[in-house]
């Protein structure tokens, strides 16, 4: 989609979200490929017709350049007309340019150098530092999938459950308040994430989703990978995490949103190479592993098309940690959890109280890529502005 395309459809979300009639609209948008039936499902679910509204034009930026005249199109198909010329005016509209500040020369007062750094220390804190001081600091959500039905061809996800009450305890002890639910559909697990996006943050200083499921590989545009419903269907990691952007999500706009998702990347099975380090050579004997692997399949329709991922704004203040890289398998042991939430839990307990997140996350990455035979090493997305310091009790 072509960058005025993109800019018509923000500057007149409003007026789309007060008047548009989703209902016509479900079946020509699935017609003509613009979306599949699951992502319509999943667009119905968002709440009341304005919300879906809302969510229908925000997913429409994602979706190929020819999903803007096709909208158009149904549009004036389903007597929506007017809003179809609004939107073809905003279109050709020129964007407005930015006003600059009034700049002008000021004079600063000599203060005694003891004062002054201190204040240049405490503005350095600020500036670099996310604000973590409410208590509670915030939300903390827990998807746990263990159990799948016997058509999703997936299996059990033994010792998930350790998993959950580690990052239970640990993100308590953090001062979020934990929410967890086991065992839910795809379709329940976004209705459990649209109630998180849609409560008043303002108070709170900061939000924490953690998926535990199987994974799979998806097309994307910003986060790679999804993680399966107990009923076999596919999420992508990227619509979960634009459930808590700014736009969808007000309350918090400005204030760390955390993602860690236990799942496989793919099937690709990592031997690793050989250095000179202490690192462990095997798992010990009879250690069962187990990965959260399923395959890539390559999406029918040609909704997505490469143009749409150039030019979409960046996220902010958004970190996605995955458990491994794109494309590889994450390893569980059903007696003591996956390798990086055992790992994430004691690099937490340990440096919680005196380092940020994203040192911790490197921390994470060289414990669990120490580990077993065949290897995995956690990575993340990070568009956080700031350093984040957790509070610990």
């Amino acid at each position: 989609m072509e960058e005025q395309q993109r800019r018509a459809l923000r500057r007149g979300r409003a007026r789309l979200v007060a008047a548009l009639r989703v209902e016509p609209l479900w079946e020509p948008l699935e017609q003509r490929g613009i979306f599949t039936r699951p992502m319509l499902e999943e667009l119905q679910s968002a709440g009341s017709r304005g919300e879906q509204a809302r969510q229908l034009i925000i997913d429409l930026e994602t979706r190929g350049k020819q999903a803007f005249p096709a909208f158009l199109s149904i549009l004036r198909d389903t007597g929506q007309g007017s809003l179809a010329e609004m939107l073809m005016q905003e279109c050709q509209s020129q964007p407005v340019p930015p006003q600059l500040p009034d700049l002008r020369p000021v004079e600063l007062e000599l203060r005694k150098e003891n004062q002054h750094k201190s204040s240049a220390v405490n503005k350095r804190s600020r500036d670099q530092e996310y604000e973590m001081r409410a208590d509670p600091c915030g939300h903390c959500l827990i998807l746990n999938n263990v159990n799948f039905s016997s058509d999703s061809g997936l299996s059990t996800r033994e010792g998930s459950d350790i998993d959950c009450e580690k990052l239970q305890r640990r993100f308590k002890a953090l001062r979020f308040t934990v929410l967890t639910q086991r065992d839910l559909r795809a379709q329940e697990m976004v209705l459990e994430l649209l109630k998180l996006s849609r409560q008043d943050h303002s108070a709170l200083d900061c939000c924490i989703v953690v998926i535990l499921s199987h994974g799979c590989q998806t097309s994307h545009i910003q986060f790679p990978g999804g993680v399966y419903g107990t009923d076999g269907k596919p999420i992508p990691i990227e619509k979960i995490v634009n459930y808590f952007n700014g736009s969808n999500c007000p309350s918090l706009r400005g204030k760390p949103k955390l993602f860690f998702i236990q799942a496989c990347g793919g099937e690709q099975k990592d031997q690793g190479f050989v250095v000179d380090c202490d690192s462990p050579e095997e798992e010990a004997p009879g250690v069962s592993l187990e990965s959260d692997a399923t395959p890539f399949q390559v999406p029918s329709g040609n909704g997505d098309e490469p143009d749409a991922i150039a030019s979409l704004p960046t996220p902010s203040d958004i970190l996605v940690s995955y458990s491994t890289f794109p494309g590889f398998v994450s390893w569980r042991e059903k007696s003591s959890g996956s390798w990086y939430v055992e790992m994430l839990d004691s690099v937490l307990e340990q440096y919680a109280h005196s380092e940020d997140l994203l040192s911790m996350l490197l921390r994470v990455a060289n414990a669990v890529s120490a580990k077993g035979r065949y290897k995995q090493i956690p990575g993340c997305f990070n568009f956080l502005r700031k350093k984040l310091f957790f509070t610990c009790d």
